[in-house]
């Protein structure tokens, strides 16, 4: 019983921390603001901090709980006929919206990277730049590799 709830307590902070890691990356970007600023509804821009907070807390619950892919269609099968007609729609409009924020992120992202030519001149950063760079990416992969080589992803505490 111990071990569940430090468990528990364990899997809530390290979604707490996730998401606060997300909100981080989308503020550092200025998509939030930017996207208040184009929709010219800035007066509710703490909903949409707060719903980028509770949509990736969402997501680490679903990753963490759902554990097989057929699982949630023998739970869907028993919910009954208006779920079962319900589901395209609902997953049509998630995939619709996952593509415009990735969309969005992507883009603000890119502009963004225009400002690092501007940085290192600031900083005096002028040569090495390309190697920073390359070994960010390098160690991107290699940590890939060794999650999916090794099967990280399956490991239980």
């Amino acid at each position: 019983m111990g071990r569940q709830i430090f468990l528990g307590i364990l899997g809530v902070s390290a979604g707490v921390l996730v998401s606060a890691g997300v909100f981080t990356v989308l503020l550092s970007v200025g998509l939030v603001p930017r996207f208040a600023g184009k929709t010219h509804t800035g007066r509710h821009i703490f909903l949409y901090e707060e719903m980028i907070v509770l949509g990736t807390l969402a997501g680490d619950f679903l990753s963490i709980f759902v554990r097989e892919k057929s699982a949630g269609l023998q739970e869907m099968a028993r919910l009954g006929p208006v779920v079962r007609a319900a589901a395209p729609t609902a997953l049509s409009l998630f995939g619709l919206f996952a593509g415009i924020f990735v969309g969005c992120l992507a883009l603000a992202i890119a502009e963004m990277l225009d400002s690092i030519p501007i940085l290192t001149r600031r900083i005096g950063f002028r040569h090495g730049l390309g190697l920073m760079v390359l070994a960010v990416a390098l160690g991107k992969l290699a940590g890939s590799l060794l999650y999916f080589i090794f099967g990280i992803y399956q490991t239980v505490l």
